[in-house]
């Protein structure tokens, strides 16, 4: 190789160690992702290349490292054994090879945060995070309030497993619905996971609902597994574990295999970024040891995304009710991964700046976890795309911030329209008012005619009864609908009114913890100092400020007053009988007594009871008013010896009387 190749190659592994490591330091510290996993994998797989051809290895390379350091604000342990990563490949020949004729248990690679637990005399008494691999956070409270994990369990000495903590794409929907109060939502399940289980207060963990699956036992002396590992899973599962999913295979029959999981994935709701191989034989794959990065006896395959061509044809600005205004990349229609693509977030002004975009460039796209549509490449790279000078839903102006190592555009005009609705669209969503009926496009036409100006307004919304039911697609039987809903609405809850205000960083687990703090008493509340508020486990300087600063706008309280003139508060339960402690419901099908499955599900948890998604053996109930039904869920109830009960059982079960 000549010097001055040898020299250039050099400079560009630099460039790309520089690149790699900010890209992971964003994703496993700050819980930001800066580049799609495809570019990551790109840039990676061609430091490696650079790495072979030199033969030299920077001491910083992210080749060589297994990690990022974890942050400061939990306490830090290190792991009794160091957490490797695993080689990866995205050739099924090369996993195929790698398996052979030995007998490997290939499993889902979860995308959320690796998580070790210790369990002393049956209890759990330590959880910490994967960290940089050998040293990790404590967040033992946190997994306390996991969805399925078992806090007690039958063997009694020492056990250390590990496992993967994940949210569910349609938690993550749903939470990210409930926090248009924040500048931006969250990206990806993992990020939200991640954050989820690193907050200092596992009130907000428990909000939610992170499930954890074990994938790996470390220690449980005194048990025989007959040198297999899918022993060890299976025994985890008897202690009350869920365990990832597996098949068994050998090279003969892996693509059968293969065929199943990626059929799977596309329906899964529990997000995947690959599978994972590991030798079956405990003691052969202990003998083959590691290298400085990876385990031999384990490795990883990562989906090869499927990528379409296509041509940009627009980029939508969005405003959101905080005024952040986020790109939207339009293209023309693409299959991939068997559903058509037209759209893809660009998520920031620095990303938009990186792809060089322009209209009627040409692009490469795919979608990230075979879910999540990303743009993976632009081939054209014209940069001529132009930001825009003014909001596109009200035209003030607009200015550029940069916001966690991010420039992002924001509307800078108070009164943008779509500020105000996004706004009441908060006000009435199902974890705030819960007005039925009032959606966007309605809250739209009724701010445009000037129905509605501020919050109370929409309680006298039957003085423009003649007027409203005048209007296309809004007739007398929609209308009595929404009066029907807004009467429903008036009986409400203060945590669920202080939410619905739309105070800047306070989310429906904040509202919560602030009424309880003060008893729900609105008075208090006003009234509270920021120290007040900073005294509350939880809430830390910036809500504190934020409530404060609310509460000190007299044009607020006015408006919060006249809301107030047509509510009836009901306090929450929070004392007496909790007659559902300890039970674990799952919900299905619809509802009868109650509004809907959501109002069900505060209901239970009010009485002391967890609410999850799916039937396991840990379910104490499944609610289903069509009790004989052949549904996925009735059947699994009656595989686990679950009962399947009525809402009306239900009510009599919560009152003491049934099925003690």
């Amino acid at each position: 190789m000549e010097e001055k190749d040898r020299a250039q190659k050099l400079e560009e592994m630099k460039a790309l160690s520089q690149q790699l490591r900010e890209a992971s330091r964003a994703y496993y510290a700050e819980d930001k992702e800066i580049m799609s996993n495809l570019e990551y994998d790109e840039l990676y797989a061609r430091l490696e290349e650079l790495e072979e051809e030199t033969g030299i290895r920077l001491s910083h390379s992210p080749t060589m490292s297994v990690g990022y350091e974890a942050v400061d604000s939990l306490p830090k342990e290190a792991h009794v054994s160091p957490m490797l990563s695993l080689d990866k490949t995205k050739d099924r020949e090369a996993l195929r090879s790698f398996i052979g004729d030995r007998k490997t248990l290939l499993s889902w690679k979860l995308d959320g945060l690796t998580i070790v637990l210790t369990y002393e005399g049956g209890e759990l008494v330590k959880a910490v995070t994967r960290g940089n691999g050998l040293v990790g956070e404590v967040v033992t409270n946190n997994a306390r309030v996991f969805r399925n994990l078992p806090l007690k369990i039958s063997y009694p000495g020492r056990l250390v497993l590990r496992g993967e903590a994940v949210i569910t794409y349609s938690e993550f929907e749903r939470i990210n619905e409930g926090i248009e109060d924040v500048d931006a939502k969250y990206k990806n399940p993992r990020n939200l996971c991640s954050g989820s289980v690193r907050q200092l207060n596992n009130a907000v963990t428990a909000e939610r609902s992170v499930h954890f699956y074990a994938f790996m036992l470390v220690e449980a002396g005194g048990v025989d597994f007959h040198d297999s590992h899918e022993e060890e899973l299976l025994w985890l599962k008897r202690q009350g574990f869920d365990i990832v999913e597996y098949r068994l295979v050998t090279a003969a029959n892996l693509d059968e295999a293969m065929d199943y999981f990626s059929a799977r994935i596309i329906e899964n709701d529990f997000p995947s970024d690959g599978l994972v191989a590991l030798y079956d034989g405990i003691a052969y794959g202990n003998s083959l040891g590691s290298t400085a990065k990876f385990p031999r006896n384990s490795f990883a395959f990562k989906w090869a995304d499927e990528l379409g061509q296509t041509k940009l044809k627009n980029v939508e600005w969005s405003p959101s009710r905080t005024g952040l205004i986020n790109p939207i990349a339009v293209f023309e229609p693409v299959q991939l991964e068997g559903t058509t693509v037209s759209r893809a977030s660009v998520h920031n002004v620095s990303i938009l700046r990186g792809l060089k975009l322009g209209i009627g460039d040409e692009l490469l796209v795919y979608k990230a976890n075979m879910i999540i549509p990303q743009i993976a490449k632009n081939l054209t790279c014209s940069d001529t795309l132009p930001l825009p000078r003014t909001c596109p839903a009200c035209g003030g102006q607009v200015s550029l911030r940069r916001e966690n190592e991010a420039e992002v555009l924001y509307c800078s005009n108070p009164e943008c329209p779509a500020k105000r609705i996004k706004a009441f669209a908060l006000f009435a969503g199902r974890d705030a008012m819960n007005i039925d009926g009032l959606s966007e496009a309605t809250l739209e036409k009724f701010i445009a005619r000037g129905f509605i100006h501020e919050w109370g307004d929409i309680f006298e919304i039957e003085r423009h009864r003649d007027e409203i039911t005048a209007m296309e697609g809004f007739g007398e039987k929609s209308f009595e609908n929404l009066l029907k809903s807004l009467d429903t609405a008036k009986k409400t809850t203060l945590s669920r009114v202080i939410y619905s205000l739309g105070i800047a960083n306070v989310g429906a687990a904040n509202a919560k913890m602030i009424c309880r703090y003060f008893d729900d008493d609105i008075d208090r509340i006003r009234q509270a100092t920021q120290e007040d508020y900073m005294a509350i486990d939880g809430v830390g300087e910036v809500i504190a400020q934020s409530m404060t600063a609310f509460f000190a706008d007299p044009g607020k309280c006015l408006q919060l007053d006249h809301l107030l003139s047509h509510l009836q508060i009901e306090r929450e339960s929070r004392d007496g009988v909790l007659s559902l402690a300890g039970k674990t419901f799952v919900i299905t099908g619809s509802v009868e007594h109650f509004a809907n499955r959501s109002e069900l599900k505060s209901y239970i948890e009010g009485l002391g009871g967890k609410v999850t998604g799916s039937v396991t053996g840990k379910t104490s109930f499944l609610i289903n008013n069509d009790t004989s039904s052949g549904s996925a869920k009735n059947k699994k109830a009656a595989q686990l010896g679950v009962p399947v009960i009525s809402e009306e059982e239900f009510l009599a079960l919560a009152q003491g009387t049934e099925h003690e």
